[in-house]
């Protein structure tokens, strides 16, 4: 038999694996801490915080998909971007990062350069020939890539830039949470890192808060690992075992969030009260090209502005069934936000407008209903919204 897909193997970690019962799935540990076999000789567990079973399996299966070297779970996407930046930046250290970053992520950034932990430059990430340009002459320590990115769904040449980053001296750190490893894989475009909100698509249930650092060599791995200990982030066994389950059905969650959005779009793009649509399969899309290139699929988020502005999102709300207002995505439902007043409400209203962001702008997260149910949904109330 030849060697297993890598969806294969991770999906399969910690299958058959239990020694003591031969129980089909891996065990859950909820157990803070672990007995020494003798004084001075601890065994390879020894307190949860630092390392645990369920929570390392976790890891190894996102690590396997992501093509990387070892993944490190922490308590929520922020978690892993948190680690990221304070097991590597300094205060005199200076972070290229988009200006369209989720309103979390900008808000971290913001936070940090303020106290004096770090400098930042919020870019226009799209601007390939620019951005390459920047990084040459400014030598950061990280460069920031969110691709696509929230909630305009915009795109950054992942290989290009990391080159560029490379050369200048910088590590490049890829969110991919909204693509999943199954489509898109930065390490093999270049990148050094790559950051998760497994609380989405990759645990895709929405009953869980999780992060997930991935790392491209051992050495980065083990420097994650030893901060995720050091600043007492990581997350619970189980929020991992859960997680876990939620990624054995990836791949067939992941084909019908696809299926769906396509015919989403096909159905409203052409809407009378849809003034844009932000979709990187549309042909339209500033990065299509782009995104044939270093993406597999266009992904399970749609973006549109009403022209209605602020008054119509709310006639638009107004009567939805099966998209629920909330905050996140990725799971098995449908879901609906206002990025000005939920998800990026906490960027300056300065900042929003440099990233495009408006009071018309609606965010679906499309889940894996039936696509005729959504796309009835939808029209009826872009129809209100009129």
């Amino acid at each position: 038999m030849t060697e297993p897909s890598r969806l294969t193997r991770a999906l399969h970690t910690g299958f058959h694996v239990d020694p003591v019962h031969g129980a089909v799935a891996p065990p859950l540990y909820l157990t803070s801490t672990f007995t020494f076999e003798s004084l001075g000789e601890p065994r390879e567990h020894d307190y949860t915080r630092s390392s645990n079973p369920t929570r390392d399996l976790f890891g190894e299966a996102v690590s396997e998909l992501e093509g990387g070297a070892g993944g490190t779970v922490v308590a929520s996407g922020m978690a892993a971007s948190s680690l990221v930046v304070l097991s590597l930046v300094g205060p005199d250290d200076l972070v290229l990062v988009p200006q369209e970053a989720y309103g979390g992520t900008w808000r971290l950034f913001d936070t940090l350069a303020r106290e004096g932990r770090l400098r930042v430059e919020f870019v226009d990430a799209t601007d390939t020939e620019r951005l390459t340009a920047r990084i040459a002459a400014a030598k950061p320590r990280l460069v920031w890539v969110e691709t696509p990115s929230n909630p305009l769904l915009r795109l950054t040449d992942i290989a290009a830039v990391s080159t560029a980053a490379h050369e200048a001296g910088a590590l490049v750190v890829a969110d991919n949470t909204f693509l999943t490893p199954l489509g898109q894989r930065p390490l093999e475009l270049g990148a050094d890192i790559v950051v998760h909100s497994a609380t989405k698509f990759l645990n895709g249930h929405s009953d869980l808060v999780s992060g997930v650092v991935v790392a491209g060599t051992p050495e980065l791995h083990a420097r994650f690992r030893h901060w995720g200990n050091v600043l007492g982030v990581t997350g619970s066994p189980f929020d991992a075992y859960q997680a876990l389950r939620g990624l054995r059905t990836l791949d067939v969650r992941w084909r019908r969030h696809l299926e769906n959005t396509a015919a989403v779009v096909a159905a409203i793009a052409d809407h009378p009260a849809v003034s844009a649509i932000h979709y990187p399969g549309l042909p339209d899309h500033p990065e299509h090209d782009l995104a044939g290139r270093q993406q597999d699929g266009y992904g399970a988020l749609v973006s549109f502005e009403l022209a209605g502005g602020r008054d119509a999102v709310a006639r638009f709300l107004d009567g939805l069934q099966l998209f629920g207002l909330a905050v996140s995505l990725g799971g098995v439902e449908s879901l609906v936000a206002h990025p000005e007043t939920m998800t990026h409400a906490s960027m300056s209203a300065e900042a929003r407008e440099r990233a495009g962001i408006g009071s018309g702008l609606v965010r679906l997260s499309i889940g894996i209903d039936t696509a005729e149910d959504l796309v009835a949904d939808l029209l009826a109330g872009l129809d209100r919204a009129r």
